[in-house]
């Protein structure tokens, strides 16, 4: 399919291509703020001028719902919205510029992998992981402060509250757990070194389970906007336009109980593991801080107790191994031995009552935990 025919398959109409000294401007920019933001990637400022300055960049009309700027790699080109104001163009820029530096074509131009995101002949694997990463370095190279959020009744903190942040808010936290600058360096630099940190950390399984129900969010997010764009264009409502809202709820409960369900396997999936690696009384303390902490990059719904509940077995469970490692008893033995009363009892039930976002509280009780 020519790229003509992509862009008219996805509604966009092109006005105007930008001029090649407004081209050089965005191109110079954005890559001296990358390479200040991430100074540890091996990114040459001048070698990506250069390769910016190759893009072509157009003014386009674009459907309702869609992304403000658009990445073609099949004519490295980007398409910006006819809204965005001209100061506002390097600014959305950079995600597209990303990409850009992310691809990975073979001799015939085909598209091979693009960040943490492969394309093979018959299906696209890790396209929401790769989005979402590339977003959350989007905003930290323009610095956009955290804000608080809801979406598909899942509230969280974030710093991209417009563009993917559900998909954000997951990624997040499997930054937090692996590390942002692994993260970000496979993301730019299109290897595996995040996706074998992740397995060595959990399983394979668990990561392609996560990496799956990511993309499912994101496809179910992308079918609620054709179906809106739809249903705009029918003037009066009826029984089609009913089946189309019934079908939109439908996505946005699956939405929410994919990324409830996802959230929990990161938990678990990384934190069993880890309790099993345990063996000194600081590793003790790290996995507990380490946990604890986690309740930042949580979203929650209405009702949501998986994590305070996970928390307080662990802690559980982590008292009885410090109360054998203090004594010196053999790592062999943790499995075998009784558990002793727990001293954390008298605060279980506090635990238990504790709203996941209120963090102002759980701080002033940490040092009692």
């Amino acid at each position: 399919m020519s790229v003509e025919s992509d862009l008219r398959k996805d509604g966009i109409e092109v006005i105007k291509k930008l001029d090649t000294l407004r081209i050089n401007s965005i191109a110079r920019n954005i890559s001296i703020r990358l390479c200040e933001t991430f100074p540890n990637f091996n990114l040459n400022q001048n070698d990506l001028f250069i390769k910016l300055s190759r893009l072509n960049m157009y003014i386009a009309k674009m459907p309702e719902g869609m992304a403000e700027a658009n990445y073609f790699y099949k004519n490295t080109s980007i398409y910006f919205n006819e809204h965005i104001a001209d100061e506002d163009l390097e600014e959305f820029a950079i995600h597209e510029c990303i990409h850009y530096i992310q691809e990975i074509k073979d001799k015939n131009n085909y598209l091979l992998r693009m960040g943490l995101c492969d394309y093979t002949e018959f299906k696209i694997y890790g396209l929401g992981l790769n989005e979402a990463s590339v977003q959350l370095m989007a905003s930290k190279v323009i610095s956009i402060p955290k804000d608080f959020v809801k979406y598909f009744n899942i509230s969280f903190e974030t710093t991209s509250p417009s563009y993917y942040p559900l998909e954000c808010c997951l990624v997040n936290q499997l930054a937090y757990l692996i590390g942002e600058d692994v993260l970000f360096e496979s993301t730019i630099n299109s290897n595996n070194n995040f996706k074998n940190q992740f397995i060595n950390a959990t399983s394979y399984k668990d990561f392609m389970n996560i990496q799956n129900s990511i993309d499912v969010i994101l496809e179910a997010e992308e079918e609620i906007i054709k179906i809106n764009n739809k249903i705009i264009q029918i003037d009066d409502r009826n029984k089609k336009v009913d089946n189309m809202i019934a079908k939109i709820d439908e996505l946005k409960k699956k939405i929410t109980s994919t990324f409830i369900k996802t959230q929990n396997l990161i938990v678990t999936s990384y934190f069993n593991k880890a309790f099993n690696t345990i063996k000194t009384l600081e590793d003790v303390e790290n996995y507990r801080r380490k946990l604890y902490n986690f309740k930042d990059y949580l979203g929650s719904t209405d009702g949501y107790t998986f994590f305070n509940d996970y928390y307080v077995s662990k802690m559980v469970d982590l008292e009885h191994k410090y109360n054998l490692l203090e004594k010196g008893i053999a790592e062999s033995s943790l499995s075998i031995l009784p558990k002793k009363t727990s001293k954390l009892a008298k605060i279980i039930n506090f635990i238990k009552k504790l709203f996941i976002r209120n963090s102002n509280e759980i701080e002033k009780n940490e040092n009692d935990i």
